[in-house]
């Protein structure tokens, strides 16, 4: 079937890994992105890859524990390449061809990040997962799913979460929550709803790159949107 995508970022939070855990990585999700990837490529798709860390340490807790805030966004992006290789495990051990990338040079696990190098291994049809952030504290994953985004000249961010679409309040604490099919950048940012934090948000809006935010846990989810289906909410 035909996909009106050629190359598309999924963004997976770090929190997507726990499953029902409270921390760390569930290998039943760590094999359900795996299987969901593969229909992917399988479809043709180029993909890559940006994960956050929050299932192991998140940047904006250090202050709490008393690490100052620069260098507890560093240990953020050390937990994203951490998940980085965990992912990179799984998709290999179902015969992925994969390259994990990193804003933070660590020669012995991770290529340095090289924009030609990185559109180069699509075209070979390699998944690509971007790990460190974008290498600078402040940032969140968001924002480096934004930047590599635009820097590959993706289609769309497909941004995964738990929830099937973008929401008026928090579904999950609101009954009466409206979900939206389709919206556009300014009515977003109008009504104060919740996409990515507004650094990514106005980087998407500049360049014109579409986010769909959707069900990542329900199986095909993904592979219904690169065939063009209508899944989650298109923010555009």
């Amino acid at each position: 079937m035909a996909t009106p995508y050629k190359r598309i970022l999924l963004k997976l939070s770090g929190e997507s890994l726990m499953g029902d855990q409270e921390f760390g990585i569930n290998p039943i999700m760590l094999e359900h992105y795996a299987n969901e990837i593969r229909k992917v490529i399988d479809a043709g798709v180029e993909l890559a890859i940006v994960i956050g860390g929050g299932n192991i340490f998140r940047g904006l807790q250090a202050e709490k524990s008393g690490i100052a805030r620069v260098q507890g966004d560093y240990m953020g992006m050390l937990a994203t390449v951490i998940n980085g290789m965990a992912l990179q495990s799984a998709l290999e051990n179902n015969g992925i061809f994969t390259r994990l990338i990193s804003a933070i040079q660590m020669d012995r696990i991770a290529e340095p990040y090289i924009r030609r190098r990185a559109i180069r291994h699509l075209e070979k049809k390699r998944v690509i997962i971007f790990s460190g952030g974008t290498g600078n504290p402040y940032f969140t994953t968001d924002s480096a799913a934004a930047l590599r985004a635009n820097e590959i000249n993706a289609d769309v961010i497909l941004k995964g979460t738990r929830v099937d679409g973008i929401y008026s309040a928090d579904p999950e604490i609101d009954p009466n929550a409206i979900r939206y099919d389709r919206v556009s950048f300014d009515e977003v940012i109008k009504s104060g709803l919740k996409v990515m934090d507004m650094t990514a948000f106005t980087l998407c809006r500049e360049n014109n790159c579409p986010i769909i935010v959707f069900d990542i846990n329900k199986p095909s989810n993904l592979q219904r949107i690169v065939e063009g289906e209508h899944i989650g909410t298109l923010v555009d």
